[in-house]
């Protein structure tokens, strides 16, 4: 048994905020059990968690790894050798760092680091957010020790007694949202007498939802509302430019929204991706919702989590196709309509799984002792 006081633990993964926040929730869950447990996180260069997790207080090592081009490609040989390099690598810090446990959130960065550690005998932990298992997880699943799931059925892609179901992790809580009212609003410099659509592409941006604002820039101008639109990083100057020659003082453009705690405080409706974190942490929330699921995601995931909420009434689903039609009119048509704003917040509220990320926690804790 290891008797070690204060535990070494090794989050990989990364690469959106679908990834990368939940991993911290789980690091700041295991900092509150003991404050004293030494965190490493590992990502992949040049991607998204290089810059969120040192903003969150812990200390990050990039791998070289990269994804697989989809299409036949001589790309696909210099990923190959990134690889390499990464599973090197990756022994490296874990044999430098010497965790008790390696836990795996998904992303790049997962992979060599997560087969590095069960290749040395160190304990390793999934956390599988998705009512799917991609290849890379199934493939890690087979020398895994746990395997946290947040949906039922996952026994068609991991072994039974592997699968413990802990729901996903989310940045906070949410809990106080009416008390923060007051600031969000003067956060953002918005109005307290025109209703607030707040708009959520992720953290890299969704470009049928960006369109679909863009393309009926006139029709949001002239609403009696206020739009809170959170582009990402690869949409933001183009929208802030259309958005300035359009003389829309109701409309506040921001390329990634830090202070999520405000964002959905202040927003009335919210319209988002469906990403598994994101379903998650929208039913915290318990605002009414838009969802348009996205097309470019494996097995079409997004829309089997959008579908699970609209079916029991709990959210709007509008596919990625017909957005630029109908979303915004549809965003305008709710806002009007109190009585089915209140039906979609009150049934996505008994949707809400709390403490996902002190169940993960200890779960990590009980590998540690092994």
């Amino acid at each position: 048994m290891n008797q070690q006081k204060h535990k070494r633990i090794i989050i990989s993964g990364g690469g959106t905020g679908g990834h990368i926040f939940p991993a911290i929730s789980i690091a700041n869950a295991l900092m509150k059990i003991d404050a004293e447990t030494e965190i490493l996180f590992v990502g992949a260069e040049g991607r998204m968690e290089m810059e969120k997790i040192p903003a969150a207080g812990y200390r990050i090592i990039g791998l070289p790894v990269a994804g697989l081009y989809r299409s036949l490609t001589f790309k696909n040989f210099s990923v190959l050798i990134k690889l390499l390099k990464s599973l090197r690598k990756a022994k490296k810090v874990i044999k430098e760092f010497g965790p008790d446990v390696v836990v795996g959130v998904g992303g790049y960065a997962s992979g060599p680091v997560l087969r590095q550690a069960g290749r040395m005998g160190i304990p390793t932990l999934i956390q599988e957010q998705n009512s799917y298992a991609g290849v890379t997880n199934k493939l890690l699943a087979k020398r895994a020790s746990t395997i946290c799931v947040a949906y039922d059925g996952m026994e068609k892609y991991f072994p039974s007694g592997k699968i413990i179901k802990t729901g996903n992790p989310v940045r906070q809580n949410f809990d106080n949202l009416n008390g923060l009212l007051d600031e969000a609003l003067s956060y953002f410099k918005l109005k307290k007498e025109f209703p607030v659509i707040l708009v959520l592409g992720g953290s890299l941006g969704a470009g049928s939802i960006n369109n679909s604002l863009s393309e009926n820039l006139n029709v949001l101008r002239d609403s009696d509302c206020q739009w809170l639109w959170q582009t990402g990083k690869y949409y933001f100057e183009n929208v802030k430019a259309l958005v300035s020659l359009s003389f829309s003082g109701n409309i506040s453009v921001h390329g990634f929204i830090n202070r999520m705690d405000y964002a959905y405080a202040a927003a009335d409706i919210i319209i988002s991706r469906s990403g598994a974190g994101t379903i998650s942490e929208l039913c915290l929330v318990g605002k009414p919702v838009i969802l348009i699921p996205s097309p470019n995601v494996a097995e079409d995931h997004q829309t089997r989590n959008a579908e699970a909420l609209s079916s029991r009434n709990a959210a709007l689903l509008i596919e990625d196709s017909r957005a630029s039609k109908t979303l915004v009119d549809e965003a305008i048509k709710l806002i009007s309509d109190k009585s089915r704003r209140d039906m979609l917040s009150e049934n996505i509220l008994k949707m809400a799984d709390r403490d996902a990320d002190v169940r993960i926690a200890k779960e990590v804790l009980k590998l540690a002792v092994i």
